[in-house]
C-alpha cells in the first residue's frame, strides 16, 4: 500500500469502478433528489430514483478516466456560467510557466467554485488541472468522497483526534503535497486558511505555511523548501455570493448563540447553491510566485496576504457595501471609474438583495462585502 493512498485523488484505472459505485450509491441518488427535486423526491421518491440512477448511468457511459470526468465537468461548468449569466475574467496567468507545477493559495469563499474556477481558467489557457486540498468534514458521505477524489482533490484529515495522530496526519499531508510538486509535477491548490472566510477578511493561517515545512529535508532552511514549492498567491473575487444570505444567518447565530448548528447535509447543499447561484462578475488572479527574503511562516503569511489582498478585484458590491457603511472616502471615488453603466442602479440592485434577508443579518452581510475594500486601505493598496 502507497504511503498516501488514504488522501490521495484517484487513478485512471479506477474510475470505472468509482462510477459504478455511484451510480449504484441510493444515498447518492437520494441527495441528488432532494436538491434537485425536492417536492418529487416527497410525494414520488419510488419513480425519481430509478429515473436519476439511469441518466447517471447514461452520462457515465461517456467516462474512463479522470480526464474524462473532468472534460464533462468543464462542459457543464461552461453551460452553467452562460445560463447564470457569470462574466469570469482572468491575470496573471501569463507569467506562469505550462511546463512548472506551482502550489496556488488561495483565498477561500466557495467550497466548490474557488478551485474549480482555477481549473476553468487553467484548462481553456492549456495549462494542466490542480490537484485540490479539502477537508475530511465534507467527505463523510462515501460518494462526496468518490466525487471529490475523481475530480482530482486530495484529503485533508481534521476530525483526527490525539496530539501523536494529528501531528501524523499533517505530516502525511506536507509530504503528498511535496510530493506532488516536485515528483509527480503536479500543481495544487490549497486555500490559505481552514473553512471559507465568511466575513470576506482573507487571512493566511501560519499553522498551513508550517505544514507545508514539515516535510523538508534535514538540511533545507525554511526559506529553501517553501521556494521549491513555487507558491503562486492567488486572489478571487465574486461579484455577489450566492450564499451571502446564508453565511449572514451562521454569522448572526454564532454572534448570538455563540454556536450555530448545522442541519443535515447543509455542507453538500451549500457546495450545490454556491455551484448554481448569481455570481455577477468573477475575477481570479494569479499572484508572483514567492521568491527570495521569505525566510520564517510569518513573513511568508505577510507575502501571501499581501498579494492576495492587492491583487483582490473590487466590484461595485464591494463598494456600495463599504460605503453604506463608512460613507465617502476619496479612493472609493478612483475605484468606482473603472465600472460604466448606471451606479445609482448598482446600488438600487445591490439594497434589494440586502433586504431580502433579515434586519439584524444585514449589517454582516454589508460587512462581508465591504472588509475587502478595509483590507486594501489598510495595506494602503489600489
Amino acid at each position: 500500500m502507497n504511503e498516501f493512498d488514504d488522501i490521495r485523488p484517484y487513478y485512471d484505472s479506477e474510475v470505472p469502478e468509482v462510477l459504478a459505485r455511484l451510480a449504484a450509491s441510493r444515498e447518492f441518488v437520494d441527495t441528488l433528489m432532494s436538491i434537485k427535486y425536492p417536492r418529487l423526491g416527497r410525494f414520488a421518491p419510488w419513480l425519481m430514483r430509478p429515473l436519476i440512477a439511469r441518466v447517471l448511468r447514461h452520462s457515465f457511459e461517456k467516462i474512463h478516466n479522470v480526464r474524462d470526468f473532468q472534460e464533462a465537468v468543464g462542459e457543464s461548468m461552461g453551460k452553467l456560467l452562460k445560463k447564470i449569466e457569470c462574466h469570469l475574467t482572468v491575470s496573471g496567468q501569463d507569467k506562469l510557466s505550462s511546463e512548472s507545477s506551482y502550489l496556488f493559495i488561495s483565498n477561500h469563499r466557495d467550497i466548490a467554485m474557488d478551485p474549480a474556477f482555477v481549473n476553468f481558467v487553467r484548462y481553456h489557457a492549456g495549462y494542466d488541472t490542480v490537484r485540490i486540498a479539502i477537508g475530511d468534514n465534507l467527505m463523510s458521505k462515501e460518494f462526496a468522497s468518490d466525487l471529490m477524489r475523481i475530480n482530482k482533490s486530495f484529503i485533508v484529515k481534521r476530525s483526527v483526534e490525539g496530539r501523536r495522530e494529528k501531528l501524523n496526519a499533517l505530516l502525511q499531508l506536507s509530504r503528498y503535497i511535496r510530493f506532488s510538486l516536485v515528483e509527480e509535477h503536479a500543481s495544487v491548490w490549497i486555500a490559505q486558511r481552514e473553512g471559507r472566510a465568511k466575513d470576506g477578511v482573507d487571512k493566511t493561517e501560519k499553522a498551513l505555511l508550517k505544514m507545508l515545512s514539515l516535510s523538508k529535508q534535514k538540511e533545507q532552511t525554511f526559506a529553501d523548501a517553501i521556494r521549491e514549492l513555487k507558491v503562486v498567491p492567488v486572489a478571487i473575487s465574486y461579484e455577489l455570493d450566492p450564499l451571502d444570505a446564508a453565511k449572514g444567518r451562521e454569522l448572526y447565530a454564532k454572534q448570538t448563540e455563540g454556536v450555530y448548528r448545522k442541519e443535515a447535509h447543509e455542507d453538500l447543499l451549500s457546495i450545490y447553491q454556491g455551484i448554481v447561484g448569481r455570481k455577477g462578475a468573477v475575477h481570479v488572479a494569479f499572484g508572483d510566485p514567492l521568491e527570495e527574503g521569505i525566510d520564517t511562516p510569518e513573513e511568508m503569511a505577510e507575502a501571501v496576504d499581501r498579494q492576495i489582498i492587492g491583487n483582490y478585484r473590487l466590484h461595485p458590491s464591494n463598494l456600495i457595501a463599504y460605503e453604506m457603511l463608512e460613507g465617502k472616502v476619496p479612493e472609493l471615488a478612483q475605484w468606482k471609474s473603472v465600472f460604466s453603466g448606471n451606479w445609482p442602479q448598482k446600488v438600487r440592485e445591490f439594497e434589494e438583495r440586502l433586504n431580502t434577508a433579515p434586519q439584524a443579518h444585514r449589517e454582516i452581510i454589508l460587512n462581508m462585502y465591504a472588509n475587502p475594500v478595509r483590507s486594501k486601505l489598510r495595506l494602503g493598496l489600489d
